[in-house]
């Protein structure tokens, strides 16, 4: 597997990412992950719908609060045709009570703690900590990514405002 030594810097260190880095133009991978409801989740459930894809460390912590918080806030702009999901190592139950308690409801979230699925396929994983860099993916209906974006310090909100567009150019 690739590794990607000093790709991101949590916590103010270097980290190294497993996976190859992705970039827009590239198929989108496909990827397994488990619902609040404890089933798999693919992103091959929402071929046909445009798909954000947000990855962070973990849901308990403020700017991955913050993340998944505007993010869901953004959802009602967006219409039917745009699926907005946040990956995290997070369990599912976890997850399942964090968005009860922040009021989320537009955004799904999806544990990839069981196989790193999500993380080595899109190149996120952090290996020392097996956590999830943050990162945003869009992909298009036909299931190309079109628009990536990593966050270089982890403990950093991503930049919104190019997410949302690269989604609006998709609808």
């Amino acid at each position: 597997m690739t590794e990607r030594a000093g790709a991101v810097i949590l916590g103010g260190r270097p980290a190294t990412l497993l996976g190859n880095e992705l970039k827009a133009g590239d198929a989108a991978p496909d990827f397994t992950a488990v619902g609040n409801d404890m089933k798999p989740v693919r992103l091959a459930d929402f071929r046909g719908k445009v798909v954000a894809i947000s990855a962070v460390p973990s849901l308990d912590t403020p700017i991955c609060d913050m993340e998944t918080r505007r993010f869901n806030a953004e959802a009602a702009n967006l219409g039917s045709d745009v699926v907005i999901l946040t990956v995290s190592m997070d369990l599912p139950f976890a997850q399942k009570r964090w968005c009860g308690a922040a009021g989320v409801d537009r955004v799904i979230t999806v544990s990839d703690h069981r196989d790193a699925s999500f993380g080595t396929a899109y190149g996120v994983l952090i290996k020392d900590v097996r956590l999830l860099a943050r990162a945003v993916f869009v992909v298009d209906r036909q299931g190309v990514i079109r628009y990536t974006q990593l966050v270089k310090e982890t403990g950093t909100e991503p930049d919104y405002a190019p997410v949302l567009e690269a989604v609006k150019g998709l609808q």
